[in-house]
């Protein structure tokens, strides 16, 4: 009898480790997806964790993110001192769709489900044709949990190649094709 229960238990902890391994094994690894022109994701691992550049609200919310030498550039002046953001500079912007803020009056929105994000990288020599910016959006899929890059169907439209944004960044070419400024602080 014991040999029994402990061939069960035995079977049963096999069974379970099998089923949280598949689990595991099908989740997405977002950092093996990558848009055409080659930017991808795994370039910006950890851009969860950079500093905060500014925020922004419209249709959906937004954070800006920098990696530290993106930080450094704002921090001595770029693009305000007619330099170019360095190679290596790095944003990321987070989308959510607007919720409902039920429990503070004063602000009337908070973050929702997350919807997509967007990253920029600084390297002059590989994105020489497009301000020496390489774009990338990815969309975030809610029910399924996983991420792919941005299409012309989605909404707003994304080419998706590492240069989508060079078209739509080039009113900021004064700033050095980037839009968000570095708040006082």
């Amino acid at each position: 009898m014991k040999v029994k229960n402990m061939v069960t238990i035995v079977g049963m902890a096999v069974v379970l480790a099998l089923l949280s391994a598949g689990a595991a094994i099908s989740a997405q690894d977002r950092y093996t997806l990558k848009v055409p022109g080659g930017l991808a994701f795994s370039e910006f691992r950890g851009y969860e964790g950079w500093q905060t550049i500014a925020i922004s609200h419209g249709a959906l919310l937004a954070v800006i993110l920098g990696n530290p030498a993106m930080i450094d550039a704002y921090k001595a002046g770029i693009p305000g001192n007619g330099k170019p953001f360095p190679d290596g500079a790095k944003i990321a912007k987070i989308h959510w769709n607007r919720k409902k803020n039920e429990t503070e009056p004063g602000q009337p929105f908070v973050p929702g489900t997350l919807h997509d994000v967007d990253f920029m990288v600084k390297d002059s020599k590989r994105f020489a044709d497009s301000g020496g910016w390489g774009y990338a959006e990815f969309e975030y899929d809610t029910a399924s949990e996983a991420f792919r890059p941005g299409t012309e169907a989605d909404k707003p439209p994304q080419r998706n190649d590492a240069k989508c944004g060079a078209a739509c960044h080039t009113v900021a070419k004064n700033q050095d094709f980037v839009f968000t400024a570095y708040g006082k602080r």
